[in-house]
């Protein structure tokens, strides 16, 4: 395709850069747009996979009809049958009414399935299901009824190790991939990431009535040698951040340095990555949480098996006073632990454990009382430094996570974490 078309595409739909595997992928989307093969989108978070299927869209004879897009990983698994597919009335508790789904809403247009690695697997049966012969059935009917979409997935997650983990179906794999295309992170698209910038800072410059900021040749060298873990999203956010805050204008790599995150591939727990790890590596803070957790219950079954060795004793050393009838007071100074869920790590009243002594001469002893951090307290607290990490990218937080951004979005309600 020329060039000039492609910086027509770009202008149109608001892409900036001329890095060669970006013009490859606007090529490719332009290309099969004319057909009906379903296309399946790929590429890191934040790279900008959501404009690939309006240009597909606009540029096929579907143009006309409904365009919707739909974010997999934010619709509860319980209820994204009901929203892809559509629900008879009464078919589950709420259900006061017959509902169409977005397949039937997008009849005659196309339908974009964002995040589509994050679909359960009986909805992946069901949208094989649409891909391979155009029918599905309502929640809750048993009419088979037809729709005709065309279908473009994106995805960050890599489906063929989800594959091999059995969380994805490869036969569907294979359906939504006929044609794939592969958008470039930004670490890998050399100076588009200062057209970007200036791109950015000129639009916040204008919002916000403000001069415009600018880089020297060392920040500029340091925002191209930069990993970009957050792509096109995080270089926005940054900028915006730059614009606000600093009230010069001229930004340093000293500045810069500042709003760029370090490397966060080292733990933030070194303490735990000591002769204790066995020489272990964590790939996440959640690892880390587990392991916390693991060592815990072990600490929890060692303290244990210590109360219990030393109550032995003290009711040995008692036994032998009464044998000899020594009149001495006895006061054990702890009680046995028991009935202790290192899983849920409360408050852990021992005092109660124990059971309470036959002979009346003996004062009720002393409690333990152990304090530790619960799993909810620990799991809010990863979350936390997560979406901390990420500036608040819950989706970027899910990944670092290793759960779905679905997972992700009732933690955050249920712990009320303010993002």
């Amino acid at each position: 395709m020329a060039s000039n078309e492609i910086q027509q595409v770009k202008m149109r739909f608001g892409i900036i850069g001329n890095c060669e595997e970006l013009n490859r992928a606007i090529d490719i989307a332009i290309q099969v747009a004319p057909t009906d093969l379903s296309v399946l989108i790929t590429g890191e978070s934040g790279v900008g996979k959501e404009s690939f299927p309006k240009i597909i869209h606009q540029y096929s004879s579907r143009k006309h009809g409904q365009y919707i897009a739909v974010n997999c990983g934010a619709i509860p698994e319980g209820t994204i049958d009901s929203e892809l597919f559509g629900h008879e009335k009464g078919a589950f508790t709420g259900a006061i009414s017959e509902r169409k789904g977005y397949f039937d809403e997008a009849n005659g247009g196309t339908i974009f399935l964002d995040e589509v690695g994050e679909l359960p697997l009986p909805t992946q049966a069901r949208l094989l299901r649409v891909l391979e012969s155009g029918e599905f059935i309502k929640v809750g009917s048993s009419k088979v009824e037809k729709t005709d979409v065309r279908i473009v997935a994106a995805t960050n997650v890599n489906l063929p190790q989800a594959i091999s983990e059995g969380r994805f179906r490869e036969d569907l794999f294979y359906r939504l991939s006929t044609v794939p295309v592969r958008i470039p992170p930004l670490r890998d698209r050399g100076d588009d990431v200062l057209l970007l910038f200036r791109k950015f800072a000129g639009d916040f410059a204008q919002r916000y009535r403000m001069p415009g900021i600018r880089l020297t040749a060392d920040a500029q060298q340091m925002l191209k040698t930069y990993k970009w873990p957050g792509n096109v999203r995080q270089l926005k956010n940054i900028t915006e951040q730059i614009s606000i805050i600093e009230t010069n204008r001229d930004i340093d790599s000293s500045i810069l340095s500042k709003y760029l995150p370090e490397d966060t591939t080292a733990s933030s727990f070194p303490i735990l990555l000591t002769d204790k790890s066995e020489g272990k590596t964590f790939g996440s803070e959640r690892e880390i949480l587990y392991q916390v957790l693991w060592d815990m219950k072990r600490d929890i079954a060692d303290l244990k098996d210590t109360i219990r060795g030393m109550m032995q004793e003290r009711q040995e050393a008692h036994k032998d006073m009464m044998h000899h009838d020594t009149p001495q007071e006895y006061r054990p100074a702890v009680k046995e632990v028991i009935n202790a869920d290192p899983q849920t790590l409360t408050h852990l009243h021992v005092h109660d454990a124990v059971e309470k002594h036959r002979n009346d001469d003996i004062e009720e002893p002393e409690y333990l009382e152990t304090t530790s951090l619960s799993l909810n307290d620990l799991e809010k607290e990863g979350i936390r430094k997560a979406l901390e990490k990420h500036h608040g990218r819950r989706k970027a937080a899910a990944k670092e996570l290793n759960i779905s951004e679905r997972t992700l979005y009732r933690k955050i309600k249920e712990y009320g974490i303010e993002t």
